[in-house]
């Protein structure tokens, strides 16, 4: 599975984020690392200087194997939270999708 990670111009992009944020994808959806070939995840700040609730967003993209990627989209106060947001939807629609193959 690979990972990567891009941010906008708003937002901090260093190895200490990559790094964390490609450990935590790895570790939530192992069970599904046969399956994934790569994971993009894109990071924004929607209002840039200014302050607004739930302006931080992010969006996951996953490629699967021999099917069309999925993309989430969750937007939140601080990058973290929109992450995690995200990453439970993706968690969703990866179970979603496979438990339909498996009723096939």
């Amino acid at each position: 599975m690979q990972i990567q990670i891009n941010t906008d111009k708003n937002v901090e992009g260093n190895e200490r984020l990559t790094k964390f944020y490609t450990t935590e994808l790895q570790n939530e959806l192992a069970r599904f690392d046969d399956k994934i070939i790569r994971i993009e995840v894109h990071f924004g700040d929607e209002n840039s200087d200014k302050y607004s609730t739930n302006d931080k967003r992010c969006l996951i993209e996953v490629r699967l194997a021999k099917k069309q990627p999925l993309a989430v989209t969750d937007f939140a106060d601080t990058i973290e939270k929109s992450f995690y947001g995200a990453l439970e939807k993706v968690k969703k629609v990866l179970d979603t999708t496979y438990e339909k193959m498996r009723e096939y």
